[in-house]
């Protein structure tokens, strides 16, 4: 279950410290007033062919709207550079954790309909979470103590990544018995991993730091508890059918595998190899129990375009509601309170915090190091380096695909940095 570990829990997280987070001594970016924006094709294509020709990936796709109609779509190098097969509109591409952003979707549909409620207590709905403890060292012979929680965990907890829960991956004592229980392997259904995460203490106190987590998986249980329908059923029935999206997925029909992008993974030595065909296919065409919500989707770019357009336009698109604007928008705020500090590698995404399955821009950029964006905007990326966003201040959104670990957030700056321009601070905030 290593390549579980390393591309589901590291999602997003790679080179962020190395490549994104600014440093003290950087140069601060005056605030200007708020910068035009103006779509520059060449400019993006320019971004693209470059990540090909200094071989940080071997194919890439973006596509771009604005205003309600495309502005940009531009594909370079190759889906399978063993196939000579190049990159193209219909590739589908592995998207990971931009799977999380879909299953908070599903779970808010349920909270509208008032299934539950923010701050209720997660083990009201499932109860093997009634017990769970808290790490608080190890005794003399090297066992691990752990305590009570000092509160519940709440529904809060796990749609901001506060719950506590580890993703394992790491060298925390909680991270490593995560490990050991293994409750995302993919021969688990939702409810057996639900058992054996309850089973792993807590890394810390719930509500006291932002920790990426296996939180979204819990989402997606709870939307099958709350349901009464299989999670992935759900969702196909819930949000996939209505809004179009074909062919987006867990499970994929085996007629689709020559569409499959291949993975590529860097080297020591900087070049980029082809992943092994199991972990390629494995999530997506072979048998396995258990739908993750957390990962696991497959999509291309058209499709995920219109679950991005349903939430530029406030939860509607083409006439079908998925949620209500006011739910979009609580998605979209940041939750986060101040108090919380311990944020791991969080601000390296930018300037703000995070609401519900989403990082928010809450501030201009504040180096030239920043990624570019638009106070208001939210978003989230997957562990290959996938990467959409949601500009209201621009009517925008964007969708870029990619197929190459680890997290490689160099690509995102430079996209971003084409599609904004180098100088883009965008609206003030607060």
């Amino acid at each position: 279950m290593k390549f579980r570990i390393i591309l589901a829990a590291a999602a997003s997280m790679t080179l962020l410290s190395s490549t994104m987070i600014p440093s003290a001594s950087a140069q601060k970016i005056a605030r200007p007033a708020a910068t035009k924006l103006r779509i520059d094709p060449a400019r993006i294509d320019r971004a693209l062919a470059r990540m090909i020709a200094d071989g940080r990936a071997v194919g890439v796709s973006a596509l771009v709207w604005v205003d309600g109609r495309e502005v940009y779509f531009g594909a370079r190098g190759d889906a399978d550079r063993e196939a000579h097969r190049p990159m193209t509109r219909d590739t589908l591409i592995q998207i990971f954790s931009m799977t999380k952003p879909v299953t908070g979707v599903a779970l808010m549909q349920l909270w509208e309909q008032g299934k539950f409620r923010i701050d209720d207590p997660l083990a009201d709905y499932l109860p093997e979470f009634a017990q769970v403890r808290v790490y608080a060292g190890k005794n003399a012979d090297g066992s691990v103590r752990t305590e009570a929680p000092r509160r519940p965990i709440l529904i809060r907890d796990i749609l901001r990544h506060t719950a506590g829960f580890s993703y394992g991956g790491k060298e925390h004592p909680a991270d490593l018995l995560f490990d050991q229980a293994d409750p995302l392997a993919l021969d688990h259904d939702l409810p057996e991993f639900g058992r054996r995460l309850a089973s792993v203490p807590l890394v810390y106190q719930p509500g006291t730091q932002w920790r990426y987590s296996a939180a979204v998986a819990v989402q997606g249980l709870l939307v099958e508890k709350l349901s009464g329908m299989p999670f992935e059923a759900y969702v196909k029935a819930h949000v996939f059918d209505p809004l179009g999206m074909k062919d987006t997925g867990w499970t994929q029909p085996a007629e689709r595998l020559p569409r499959l992008a291949a993975g590529y993974q860097k080297g020591a030595d900087g070049t980029l190899a082809r992943m092994p065909e199991a972990m390629i296919r494995r999530i997506n065409f072979a048998p396995r129990k258990l739908t993750p919500g957390d990962f696991g989707l497959v999509s291309t770019s058209d499709d995920y375009m219109r679950f991005a357009r349903m939430l530029l336009n406030k939860g509607t698109l083409d006439g079908v509601k998925i949620l209500k604007p006011s739910t979009v928008e609580r998605m979209a705020t940041d939750d986060l309170d101040p108090a919380i500090t311990q944020r791991l590698w969080l601000p390296g995404k930018g300037n703000g915090g995070f609401g519900i399955d989403f990082f928010v821009r809450t501030g201009q950029p504040k180096t030239p190091e920043e990624n570019r964006g638009a106070v208001g905007e939210f978003f989230w990326d997957g562990a290959w380096s996938t990467l959409f966003w949601v500009d209201p201040a621009n009517k925008l959104t964007a969708v870029f695909l990619v197929q190459k670990a680890p997290f490689d957030g160099t690509l995102h700056r430079d996209f971003r940095k084409a599609v904004y321009g180098a100088d883009y601070t965008g609206p003030a905030g607060d």
